[in-house]
């Protein structure tokens, strides 16, 4: 069976766990302020050209927006959202069990625009509901859609005008980056946006997520609240050295990379056998429209998830591919795929 169900089945790249057993025995200080966190943030920080940030590592991606955004966000202010974003969706409602309302605006493209974030402001105009606080985005969306430059300059006008904190979810920010059509630089992150965070478990790491605090104001007391969270781990140097051999020599884009090249085949490969996509996509998320009775067969030898239903005889699948698809099961997959539409 080979899986195209998500970009975390496998472990990590072998750079990884070379660097995690050199290092294996030597003492080092806990919870983050061992020599390999303080050389990682130093590295990101060089990356961004940004020393005045803040750089905290977490195991993963819920657990960093929990802990952000419920520490940015006073008890009476809410989060604005795509009704697809994984805050919403795929969280069990980690942040609104801690009070705090999410906003749900509908989208097609799984982007919040600009002109969104001000409707939502002006329906909430007093303090008889929530006060909309923080505007939270992810790139590379949950529909693998992207933001362009353009769009996320003009969400950060809207934020500024309306004094709204501006995050980014970056489970996915590696395929986001390396997009064939991405016009954001990686440096520019810090400028347009308050706090994101860089996902590594989907990008060849065994787990682990960097948040980035890029406002004054965000950054006070903030480790209170990750180890109030159960988010200070104690090994915090097994996250450490994962930055950075993940970013040292730009490993991390190159896993990214690899995976949105393994996506780029499966696209060609589906339409040149004839079939339509739901969304189009330049990231390592695809969702073709197939024939139910071609699905069936597909799952066979093939482990994916159906999306979405689109009438009575087709259905929209999702592939995923990883920093460790290997071409071959690419290739098998768009020869099955070439011989039952033949049939």
């Amino acid at each position: 069976m080979i899986s195209f169900k998500n970009d975390y089945s496998e472990g990590a790249h072998e750079s990884i766990l070379h660097a995690l057993l050199d290092t294996n025995t030597e003492q080092m200080d806990g919870y983050g302020e061992d020599r390999l966190c303080i050389q990682a943030t130093e590295c990101l920080k060089d990356l961004f050209v940004n020393k005045s940030i803040d750089i905290h590592y977490f195991s993963g991606g819920t657990q960093t927006n929990l802990t952000a955004i419920s520490a940015f966000l006073r008890p009476h202010e809410a989060v604005i959202a795509a009704e697809t974003g994984h805050i919403l969706v795929h969280e069990t409602g980690a942040i609104e069990a801690t009070g705090h309302k999410v906003i749900a605006v509908p989208t097609q493209t799984g982007k919040i625009s600009a002109q969104q974030i001000e409707a939502v402001m002006i329906a909430h105009e007093d303090e008889h509901m929530v006060l909309p606080k923080l505007v939270y985005v992810s790139n590379s969306t949950e529909t693998g859609t992207i933001y362009t430059r353009k769009e996320l300059d003009q969400i950060k006008l809207m934020c500024t005008k309306y004094n709204l904190y501006l995050y980014m979810d970056g489970a996915r920010l590696g395929s986001a980056m390396t997009a064939a059509d991405n016009d954001v630089n990686f440096e520019e992150l810090t400028t347009l946006f308050d706090a994101f965070y860089i996902g590594a478990t989907k990008n060849g790491a065994l787990l682990g997520e960097a948040l980035v605090i890029c406002r004054d104001e965000l950054k006070h007391y903030f480790r209170y609240h990750i180890k109030q969270k159960g988010a200070l781990l104690a090994k915090g140097r097994l996250l450490g050295i994962q930055f950075l051999t993940l970013f040292k020599d730009a490993l991390y884009f190159d896993l990214a990379r690899h995976a949105n090249a393994m996506a780029s085949q499966l696209t060609s490969g589906i339409k040149s056998c004839g079939y339509d996509f739901l969304i189009s996509s330049t990231t390592n998320q695809i969702f073709p429209i197939l024939p139910n009775h071609v699905i069936d067969v597909l799952t066979e030898d093939f482990d994916f998830y159906v999306w979405s239903t689109i009438d009575q005889e087709n259905s929209a699948i999702r592939l995923v591919t990883s920093w460790a698809t290997p071409q071959g099961s690419v290739d098998d997959f768009i020869h099955r795929l070439n011989h039952l539409s033949q049939r």
